[in-house]
């Protein structure tokens, strides 16, 4: 059995699970999330937490049950706390600035790149060349960053580039003049 999957999830105060056919629905202060559930696996509503239980030993059933509760737990944790990703820009004139729900970015090429950020999803800019994208679905955070990080990806020679805040890039000596 699933390590993972048999692990009750712990429902805090202000946040509401309801079950709906095949999909989940998180209530909570942040916002709402819903999801698919699917076949083969059964998610029981008790007082104060809830339990992923799968239906049969099938392959399928059994890859899905961790999963499946792995994703009720970040869906319940999205909802009361919210994610967060941070992010570093460095090089020399490489910037950021937010307008509306674009975020402009001066990253050595000859025009700014320019990023919509889709609904859901914050991004907070500190001394331009910080950012901390946040928002309640834990999926949609990591894909904004990780499509921001591919923008410019931090090279190995100076580092330059956006890479994430405890990201370590590992660096490569550059050539030399030999005597």
């Amino acid at each position: 059995m699933s390590r993972i999957g048999k692990k009750p999830i712990e429902i805090p105060a202000g946040v509401k699970v309801s079950r709906d056919q095949s999909e989940i629905k998180v209530k909570g202060p942040k916002g709402e999330l819903s999801a698919q559930v699917p076949e083969g696996v059964d998610i029981v509503i008790g007082e104060g937490s809830v339990t992923v239980n799968r239906l049969s030993d099938g392959r399928r059933d059994r890859s899905a049950h961790g999963l499946v509760r792995t994703i009720v737990s970040n869906m319940v944790t999205g909802v009361s706390n919210g994610f967060e990703k941070g992010l570093e820009i460095s090089g020399v004139g490489y910037r950021a600035e937010l307008s509306g729900n674009v975020l402009k970015m001066v990253l050595g090429y000859s025009s700014p790149a320019e990023y919509v950020i889709p609904e859901g999803i914050s991004v907070k800019i500190d001394r331009q060349v910080n950012l901390v994208v946040s928002g309640i679905d834990k999926q949609l955070v990591g894909m904004v960053a990780a499509e921001i990080r591919g923008l410019k990806k931090p090279e190995p020679y100076k580092g330059k580039g956006i890479k994430y805040a405890n990201e370590r890039i590992r660096r490569k000596v550059g050539k030399s003049v030999g005597a």
